[in-house]
């Protein structure tokens, strides 16, 4: 729910690799993989190495990346920084160290490449040689940093870190935060929201940008007194942050909302020198979301994304354009009718690259600046973090049967070249299901579109039980896509045919399309959902329509506790993972207002009807389906009560039912061995009620 939200078989074929780096003593594979053929399963999710956040060299030549393996052991992830040729040489790792290793981010001149590293007990930035060597710490502040960049003139870092906004210095946050710490006392005070958010209470601590000479000397705290977080929080990273091409001033998005913060998306560009001083808002005149600043290599244009419609976290991003330093803003491309993200400037500033949602796919497009006209470079499957390589274009791509791996395209267009297939030798040993588009007739005959992934070993003289999978967002897409969480072929290798339905107030179909949910969460989308089942079932005799699960996660939550009230007799039986119970308690409990009061109409005081209309917990009279329902007691947005009314309804009106609460988990399921506890309790519930006897 809202934008959490949320971000990866043959061997490469040899070229020339960095000179000196070092290959890994071991491969970062501790999670056990079983390399003879087998089904795909939730520990084969585990095991894979997830990689991302590509950094290309100024040469063009190299690219260094991030690896995230799981360490079963400490039960977390372990990412490294690894290393190879653009033209797709054996990658090798870089300054391997146990601890955390990442955000790897090349220094001007193409030798040395800088990161973020644990290795000293904080969060430090550090630097390698390119070719290998032993890592040296650049900084030496006394508190963590969160992110990073470094000046395009190669002379300073910009760097986010958490202090007290009525703090002088970084030493004055550090002993306040050691004091804190200290304190016996744990009673948390507030005068103002967000009391809250995401998974952490929240204090006085902001997150603040600094700029300090890579040579050494004192961090200015640029955004020094803003009440506002830079980058924003809970998810916001450098792709909020730009320096200007000549070094000379930084460009940063931030919320200044005061107490209105919780139920504002007036997110703005600010400019402020390198050596502080005031700050200048650009975008005042749009009262809603301007952010991801990115300039052209010549620095004459500033490009960012802007949305129209103030507290609507969903709209569609438009792609601005400025003369910079002073010139007006307009619209590039203003009758696509997408929402991008990503965007990347061509060499010569006459391209702008994007990706966005689009019918199922997640593509990589090219717009050309002066004429607004989109084309696509690459569409297949899931393109993520392009990125400038001379003539060409390298992005982290999967699709519904692969992880990410590192791609290379002509910037023209073409056909994509891998560059690494550090995933290769698992996807060859597991059989996987095989997806299928389809679309069909939905709400008022509109058109709807949808998947289908066949079960492993898929006869298609036999008859198989069915996972219908609904996405939450509620504006998202369960699309071409290899989801860590939510994946489909944890299902098809047990056995499972699966459905997802992109329903209206999905994204990737336009805007109008998206917008249709809002104020109508319990209607369009579940005849959609309806009519989608029907004619899956139809259209596909191999699947058994009286041997049906739905499962849903956050708004698809929200859609389990629905259908149990309005479809009561078509499930075997329902997953609802942190779905939303009671309207009117959800408003008054969850974080991000905004969300909930452009959803439902307002506040919910002033919009009780609406918030209402499709309320799960006015209809538990009719509820009769069993049910499991999983919570995290860390997830602020759909708080923990939500699991347990439902759960209370059920065990009171003594329908087979089932809680598993994750006390250290939030919206998400994260750590390695909650994830396969999640997924073993789901599948044998779903064994439970679909089978042949039930």
């Amino acid at each position: 729910m809202s934008k959490a939200g949320s971000p990866e078989a043959a061997e490469c074929p040899p070229a020339a690799a960095p000179a000196e780096a070092k290959a890994p003593a071991a491969a970062p594979t501790p999670a056990e993989f079983d390399f003879n053929e087998h089904a795909f399963s939730a520990r084969d999710l585990i095991a894979f190495d997830r990689v991302g956040d590509p950094q290309v060299s100024p040469d063009g030549k190299r690219v260094v990346f991030v690896v995230r393996s799981t360490d079963t052991a400490a039960n977390r992830g372990r990412t490294d920084l690894w290393i190879t040729s653009v033209d797709g040489g054996k990658p090798l790792t870089l300054a391997e160290h146990p601890e955390a290793d990442m955000s790897p981010r090349w220094g001007a001149r193409g030798g040395e490449v800088f990161f973020l590293s644990r290795r000293s007990g904080s969060s430090q930035i550090w630097v390698v040689d390119a070719d290998g060597g032993e890592p040296r710490q650049v900084t030496k502040v006394p508190v963590d940093i969160g992110s990073f960049l470094v000046s395009p003139d190669g002379e300073h870092l910009a760097f986010s870190a958490e202090v007290y906004p009525t703090c002088e210095d970084l030493e004055c946050s550090a002993h306040r935060i050691a004091e804190a710490k200290a304190r016996k006392s744990t009673g948390m005070v507030h005068d103002r929201l967000f009391a809250r958010h995401w998974d952490t209470w929240k204090g006085e601590l902001r997150s603040h940008l600094f700029v300090v000479p890579i040579k050494g000397g004192p961090a200015v705290d640029v955004t020094a007194g803003l009440d506002a977080d830079v980058p924003s929080k809970p998810f916001g990273g450098d792709e909020e942050i730009a320096f200007t091409p000549d070094g000379g001033h930084l460009v940063y998005t931030a919320r200044v909302a005061g107490r209105e913060e919780p139920w504002s998306t007036n997110f703005d560009l600010f400019k402020v020198a390198i050596g502080g001083g005031e700050s200048t808002n650009l975008s005042a005149d749009n009262p809603a979301w301007d952010t991801q600043p990115v300039f052209s290599a010549d620095g004459k244009s500033l490009a960012y994304l802007a949305m129209s419609r103030p507290g609507f976290e969903a709209d569609r991003f438009r792609i601005m354009i400025r003369s910079w330093p002073d010139g007006q803003a307009r619209e590039v491309a203003p009758e696509w009718d997408r929402s991008p993200g990503g965007l990347l400037f061509s060499a010569d500033g006459k391209t702008l690259y994007a990706t966005a949602d689009d019918l199922g796919q997640h593509p990589l497009f090219a717009i050309d600046v002066a004429s607004g006209a989109v084309t696509k470079v690459e569409g297949d499957g899931y393109v993520a973090s392009p990125r400038l390589a001379g003539d060409q274009l390298v992005f982290a791509r999967d699709d519904l049967r692969s992880p990410a791996e590192l791609f290379r395209v002509k910037a023209s267009g073409g056909d994509p070249e891998a560059i690494t297939a550090i995933n290769g030798a698992r996807v060859a040993a597991l059989k996987m299901g095989e997806p299928e588009q389809f679309s069909f007739a939905g709400w008022k005959k509109e058109t709807v579109h949808g998947w289908v992934v066949k079960p492993v070993d898929f006869d298609e003289k036999k008859r198989y039980p069915v996972a219908f999978l609904i996405h939450g967002g509620p504006q998202g897409s369960f699309g071409n896509h290899f989801h860590y969480r939510w994946n489909p072929q944890v299902y098809a290798g047990a056995g499972y045919a699966v459905v997802m339905i992109d329903f209206h107030g999905s994204t990737g179909y336009g805007q109008r399309f998206t917008d249709s949910i809002s104020g109508d969460w319990g209607g369009k989308p579940l005849d959609d959902l309806k009519l989608g089942l029907k004619h899956v079932t139809d259209a596909y005799p191999w699947l058994a329509e009286d041997r049906v699960c739905a499962l849903g996660a956050s708004y698809g939550g929200f859609m389990i506790n629905w259908i149990a009230g309005q479809w009561s007799d078509r499930f075997r039986c329902l997953v609802n993972h942190d779905g939303v119970f009671d309207n009117r308690m959800m408003y008054y409990a969850t974080d991000e207002l905004w969300f909930a009061e452009w959803e439902q109409g307002g506040p919910y005081w002033k919009h009780e009807k609406e918030h209402e209309r499709h309320n799960p917990v006015r209809f538990v009279e009719r509820w009769k389906t069993p049910m499991l329902v999983i919570h995290g007691s860390l997830d602020y947005r759909i708080p923990e009560t939500q699991g347990l009314g439902a759960f209370t309804a059920l065990q009171r009106r003594e329908i087979p039912s089932r809680l598993v609460i994750f006390p250290d988990e939030n919206h998400w399921v994260l750590k390695p061995a909650n994830s396969l506890q999640w997924h073993d309790e789901v599948l044998g519930w779903l064994d439970t009620w679909t089978g042949e006897s039930k």
